[in-house]
């Protein structure tokens, strides 16, 4: 079978990574090494951009973030992940079959997706704040603490949190402020515990932060009076970025630290996973006080869950396909499902190897075995050929019927199951099936009839996915054994009686990131859209000798 992709999508991936910092480069590398198909789309607006280093990050403290990213973004591609510089406007769907849309027109299809779209710090409504912050401005002690250590730093209180970071960080520096700005008068017992610890109170509203050359300088207070501090410390109000993912259903949750609310998150459960079914968060959008290493962490873990969910589908999947090729009732019953499930399963185009193939062929009699939604028997038919289409599927059928009517042209359907059908006393022209996949017991049988069926001087022409994919990491259900390479189907043929033309492995760019197609009793014309793999297909071309005169027969 073709690659499977819904119509009119640009490109489909098993995950999609919303958001490109430390979460979701770890998440995207993990899923690179675990052999899947996944992007991640980031708009380079890093949280901690401000900053000139990161820390605790073991083994990489004091790294520059823009750097970490650097690196990340390079061992994500190295594994094959795709890296998309854009702004996701909306994503929606459902488990199994996401849409990602970008500022930038791009469509991606996702079977899961991973959100790690981090958090905006809301700052205090004070001059000076926002231009110092990261650098001079901070709220962190653990990420800032040791770079102003010994320093006059001063603490704005803005809500019951600021005392608790009043005393966070005079673990740093003995001579620390806090400014009561908006919080009025303390409760007794907290005063006392700030002058036990020697953090002086500072009466008044902050009006502004005094800089110079970029540096703060001082705290000047609504009296005009100016503190001198070299850093400073905020208690910003931290909001999810989540408004991408309401199209989803996810909507941020208040996030608490005892009776304090800090700001909002996206609530997810012991997995990583959001309340909806195929959606995974990790980082600060999840995790409030992650930092990059943690945040990290929590992308590698939510990655592994995804793959575990990947696998479990997987096998589901190719459960169902060995049960299709072996049990002739639910075979076709999963088939027609397959259809309707969707109105339609496959691009309508025809396929690359015929197209190739048979543009130089003289039209004549075509069969077209496992024709599915009739891409390739529509094809043959406007070139000429008189075409019967074979599949196991009605509703694919009467889909095909539909397509040639809509192109002006005839087209013989016939409802049969290739598995165990005779061609009887009829012979075509041209014999092809594109991407018809069955199990080794059964596949030489079904190959051998499907070449007898073939007229003298006639062509038989077979493409399937190239047993090599499989190995190779690009997503089919089943096993290797499951497919065959060109020499594998020319070996079927007697070499008295046939030709063979081309038996190879063609690689070609897939249309899309192909996971499905593979041990079906079915075929399809018509693949699939956009994408980036690279994947190989088996293909079988080989003529049917005519027979030897004999002397006796001459006249």
């Amino acid at each position: 079978m073709g690659g499977c992709t819904v119509q009119g999508m640009d490109e489909t991936y098993d995950v999609v990574v919303i958001g490109g910092g430390a979460a979701g480069l770890s998440g995207a590398l993990a899923l690179g090494r675990a052999r899947r198909s996944v992007a991640v789309v980031d708009e380079g607006t890093p949280r901690n951009a401000p900053a000139h280093a990161m820390h605790n990050y073991l083994g990489r403290d004091g790294t520059p973030p823009a750097d970490l990213l650097a690196a990340g973004r390079a061992e994500v591609a190295g594994y094959g992940g795709v890296l998309v510089s854009d702004t996701v406007t909306e994503a929606g769907g459902e488990v199994g079959a996401f849409t990602v849309r970008t500022a930038g027109g791009r469509t991606l299809q996702a079977r899961r997706l991973l959100v790690t779209t981090g958090l905006t710090d809301e700052l205090p409504d004070i001059p000076g704040v926002r231009e110092l912050w990261g650098t001079d401005v901070l709220h962190c002690p653990y990420c800032h603490g040791w770079e102003v250590r010994d320093q006059a730093i001063g603490v704005v209180a803005t809500g019951p949190l600021s005392l608790h970071q009043a005393q966070l960080w005079r673990q740093w520096s003995a001579d620390v402020v806090l400014f009561q700005h908006t919080v009025g008068e303390l409760p007794a017992e907290a005063a006392e515990a700030l002058a036990a610890r020697g953090v002086r109170v500072v009466p008044g509203e902050v009006a502004g932060l005094e800089s110079d050359g970029g540096r703060l300088t001082g705290v000047r207070l609504a009296s005009g009076e100016v503190v001198p501090r070299a850093a400073v410390v905020v208690a910003p109000r931290f909001t999810a970025r989540s408004a991408v993912l309401a199209g989803l259903g996810i909507e941020a949750a208040p996030f608490a630290m005892g009776e304090v609310v800090m700001g909002s998150h996206v609530p997810v459960d012991a997995r990583g996973a959001t309340s909806v079914p195929g959606v995974w968060a990790a980082g600060n959008v999840a995790d409030l006080g992650a930092q990059v290493i943690s945040s990290a962490a929590q992308g590698l873990w939510a990655a592994g869950q995804i793959n575990a969910d990947l696998v479990a589908e997987d096998t589901r999947f190719a459960v169902e396909v060995l049960r299709a090729q072996t049990d002739p009732e639910f075979g076709e019953q999963w088939w027609e499902d397959r259809y309707r499930s969707t109105d339609r399963a496959w691009s309508g185009r025809v396929n690359d190897v015929l197209a190739t193939e048979a543009a130089d062929l003289p039209p004549g009699r075509a069969l077209d075995a496992g024709a599915g939604e009739g891409g390739d028997a529509v094809w043959l038919a406007r070139r000429g050929w008189a075409v019967t289409a074979l599949d196991l599927s009605r509703v694919a059928l009467d889909r095909a019927a539909a397509a040639a009517a809509a192109a002006g042209v005839p087209l013989d359907t016939r409802k049969t199951d290739i598995s165990s059908w005779e061609p009887g006393e009829e012979r075509w022209d041209l014999v092809t099936a594109s991407f018809l996949h069955f199990l080794p017991a059964t596949r030489d049988d079904v190959l051998r009839r499907l070449a007898s069926a073939v007229a003298p001087g006639g062509t038989l022409l077979v493409t399937m996915h190239d047993g090599s994919d499989v190995s190779h990491g690009v997503q089919r259900p089943g096993l290797p054994e499951w497919y065959a390479t060109g020499e594998q189907l020319a070996a079927v043929l007697d070499g008295e009686e046939w030709e063979v033309e081309v038996a190879e492995t063609r690689p070609r760019a897939a249309r899309s990131h192909e996971r499905g197609g593979g041990g079906h009793a079915h075929g399809e014309g018509g693949q699939g859209h956009g994408g980036h793999a690279h994947v190989a297909d088996a293909v079988l071309r080989a003529r049917r000798r005519q027979p030897a005169v004999s002397p006796s027969s001459r006249g």
